[in-house]
């Protein structure tokens, strides 16, 4: 409890009322980030059948082109339902229930957006490069993004929970930046 008798479970001195707003608020931060890059990826998705060069695909290319605006288009629901769920519950006491629903299916988004980035970028390769150096590619890039989106955050996440000092810096005491000394 705080001086004001206010239960909290972060240190914070929030009530469960006004955690869930700040969540809230911090995850629509980050769905402006993740939508407008989908709403990009997506539109350009959308153009490419339109180009003529588009005629020219094999059925291996049109294959992956299918796949990929299916992700597209999947990531772009995912990414818009916290929206969705929080428009349909608002006003019903559950801000916090939507917040937590809103942040899974923001972390589906997430992971339908690496798959949707990898397909994309298999699609381009495979376009201007021989098929062997395109694969090569690919997975680099798919291990790049798997290390900045998913790795990174699990080990800065652990580290928060294991022995961390709990402000954020790994024991440093310089509150500044990311990365150990």
């Amino acid at each position: 409890m705080t001086g004001r008798g206010v239960p909290h479970d972060d240190g914070r001195g929030e009530s469960p009322a006004q955690r869930a707003d700040r969540r809230w608020g911090e995850l629509l931060q980050e769905l402006r980030v993740a939508q407008t890059g989908t709403q990009i990826l997506f539109g350009f998705l959308v153009a490419v059948v339109f180009q003529p060069r588009f005629a020219e695909l094999g059925t291996t290319d049109r294959t992956i082109y299918v796949v990929t605006v299916f992700l597209g288009a999947a990531t772009t629901g995912a990414l818009v339902a916290p929206v969705a769920v929080h428009r349909l519950v608002a006003g019903r006491r559950l801000k916090p229930e939507t917040v937590n629903w809103a942040a899974r299916l923001t972390l589906v988004g997430v992971v339908l957006l690496y798959l949707t980035m990898v397909s994309t970028f298999l699609l381009i390769m495979r376009m201007v490069l021989d098929d062997a150096l395109a694969v090569w590619l690919v997975v680099v890039m798919a291990l790049w993004l798997a290390l900045c989106w998913f790795l990174v955050p699990v080990v800065a996440r652990r580290r928060g929970t294991n022995g961390g000092n709990g402000n954020g810096n790994n024991g440093t005491g310089d509150n500044y930046g990311p990365w150990p000394h």
